[in-house]
């Protein structure tokens, strides 16, 4: 059972196919970026901590992009779960797990998706409670091919592959019963931003909302 520090997520990553994962340099590019995907239907996005601004852009996409759902990314510290939550994140991610930050996820109301790849990782996090975890590096662990042999011996757990991931290559991941979304950063190219083309944005946004479609084929 999904644990209270997980309260919302499944509902809040079944919204769309595809989870933006961002990595914002410039304040000034975070809200018309974070207006394009969700415009183009992509509503729920992960804005990475791993630029001095991240937590600005967050900050502004949270007070100016009304139906964006906003999580927070490469989470690694309790400090930063903690700052998460205090902006106003709905989720925050973290590409692996310790026993620090599992330990924090207890006490703040923030759903943390922590990352797990070898079985025994899985197994582990499962055992904190975490049925719905991140599967990070996804292309270079083994793919979906490896992501499809964890279902049958880990039914209970639902993943989001994240990592190498292409408009190509999400159809295989979200085809598999164990995945209930993916991330991806190819809908918002550095060419594109750095260009402010938010139109061209907008439009691979809406390509990969389209992936919805195999979601929508698979059993709840």
């Amino acid at each position: 059972m999904t644990r209270i520090y997980q309260k919302g997520l499944v509902e809040a990553l079944r919204l769309a196919p595809v989870v933006p994962v961002m990595v914002i340099e410039n304040v000034a590019d975070a809200v018309p970026l974070a207006r394009a995907l969700v415009k183009g239907g992509l509503p729920v996005l992960e804005i990475t901590l791993r630029t001095p601004k991240a937590m600005d852009c967050i900050r502004a996409i949270i007070a100016e992009v009304d139906d964006a759902i906003v999580g927070s990314g490469t989470v690694l510290t309790p400090e930063q779960l903690r700052d998460s939550e205090k902006l106003g994140c709905k989720f925050a991610v973290s590409p692996g797990a310790t026993g620090r930050l599992l330990g924090a996820g207890e006490d703040y109301d923030i759903a943390l998706l922590p990352g797990g790849v070898t079985a025994s990782e899985c197994m582990a996090l499962l055992e904190w409670g975490y049925t719905i975890q991140k599967f990070f590096p996804a292309e270079p662990a083994g793919g979906a091919a490896y992501l499809s042999s964890l279902a049958s011996p880990l039914p209970q757990i639902r993943f989001c592959p994240t990592g190498g991931i292409n408009l190509e290559k999400a159809p295989a991941y979200l085809k598999l019963s164990n995945v209930i979304t993916i991330g991806g950063s190819w809908m918002a190219p550095k060419t594109l931003v750095d260009a402010k083309d938010w139109a061209g944005v907008e439009r691979l946004a809406a390509e990969a909302a389209a992936l919805r479609q195999i979601t929508s084929a698979k059993s709840p």
